[in-house]
């Protein structure tokens, strides 16, 4: 299922440039463009799913593969490995959840941040 006027349907579809992180037959991962951590990018579901509210049983296996996938490519991104490294998931869901793009989304940030060594 594609949206036409979708912004992110359209950079899955190679309408719209993006720096691709990774891509299969279900998942597609980009640089942000306005990052907010040394490493920031969006994993998003090739299909069309406006937000987290629309999520059914149905999807249980697309978002278990995004979980599952994610610490993999944030430490191909740059992120440290855990316990002292790691990376944020963050998933806004409707406008008043900060949700700015309608197409289900998964932020991943983290990377090396100088500033919170003590």
């Amino acid at each position: 299922m594609h949206d036409p006027n979708c912004l992110f349907c359209k950079i899955i579809a190679g309408e719209i440039p993006s720096r691709k992180v990774y891509e299969d037959e279900e998942i597609f991962a980009f640089h942000d463009i306005h990052p907010w951590a040394p490493v920031h990018f969006l994993m998003v579901p090739k299909a069309h799913i406006p937000s987290m509210a629309q999520v059914t049983p149905e999807h249980a296996g697309l978002l278990g593969r995004m979980m599952a996938l994610a610490p993999r490519l944030a430490l191909e991104q740059g992120c440290n490995p855990y316990p002292d490294g790691g990376f944020r998931i963050v998933t806004n869901t409707g406008v008043e959840g900060g949700q700015e793009i309608h197409h289900l989304h998964i932020h991943v940030m983290g990377g090396p941040r100088p500033w919170l060594k003590g």
